[in-house]
């Protein structure tokens, strides 16, 4: 008995310097940027230097410090032995959403396949690197494509988008006018109900401040194009992780 207590003891006393540290950093972090609310501080894999997470109008931001606040880090912190991005995984944790909990009643609808994986997509038509994205899309089979049509790039052109909602097959009136290699601008017209002030007031409450930004099936973002074997690489990963119960 007194070997256990004396272990719990020598294990709550090594705590208290990581717990004071964390409890530091967090007091200094909050002065220096002119009282943000700090969400979080947890230790990195590198001793001695801290993991500080708070919130700005862009979303969830990661800053680094060591022990005593005194110095903060900006920056990706890359590790090199396996090559990954441990602050873009993090923040992709942080940013995550709940994918089924999308209006997806909202997006247009493609799929090729069986549909098994699904991605939801924020794109306008007249964004070069959204084009790009259809391009490599068209390539990928099995896969339930939902677009948020998101016309931020070009608002005058906003009623294109609208037409496709108003179009009979939205999906190839999509297809037309966003991957074709000139944009196809659907004979319909663009009177009729639509949801896109509904998917702006959608992009704009989950912080889509860019096209195209993509949320797979377990809730993770990204923003920018992706290269196929990324993009087909994801898909896979995220197809392979358990499905989570209600």
């Amino acid at each position: 008995m007194m070997r256990i207590f004396f272990l719990v003891l020598a294990v709550v006393f090594f705590s208290l310097p990581a717990l004071a540290d964390e409890a530091q950093v967090r007091r200094a972090i909050e002065a220096k940027l002119g009282g943000v609310k700090v969400d979080g501080v947890q230790a990195t894999p590198i001793p001695g230097i801290f993991e500080v997470r708070f919130q700005s109008r862009d979303g969830p931001q990661i800053v680094y410090s060591d022990a005593q606040g005194a110095y903060l880090f900006t920056g990706h912190l890359i590790d090199a032995k396996s090559d990954r991005d441990l602050t873009e995984e993090r923040l992709q944790k942080l940013t995550a959403i709940e994918f089924n909990a999308l209006p997806l009643d909202l997006a247009v609808k493609i799929q090729r396949g069986s549909g098994k994986r699904a991605l939801a997509v924020f794109t306008d038509p007249y964004c070069p690197y959204c084009r790009r994205l259809e391009q490599v899309l068209l390539q990928i089979d099995d896969i339930t494509v939902y677009v948020f049509m998101y016309p931020v790039i070009r608002p005058d052109a906003a009623d294109h988008s609208r037409a496709v909602w108003c179009s009979k097959d939205r999906a190839k009136a999509w297809l037309d006018l966003a991957a074709a290699d000139k944009p196809k601008v659907p004979a319909a017209g663009a009177n009729c109900a639509n949801p896109l002030d509904k998917v702006l007031e959608l992009g704009r409450s989950l912080r889509v401040s860019g096209t195209p930004t993509l949320f797979f099936a377990n809730g993770e973002r990204a923003g920018g194009g992706m290269q196929l074997g990324a993009l087909r690489a994801k898909l896979d990963e995220i197809a392979r992780q358990p499905v989570k119960k209600n």
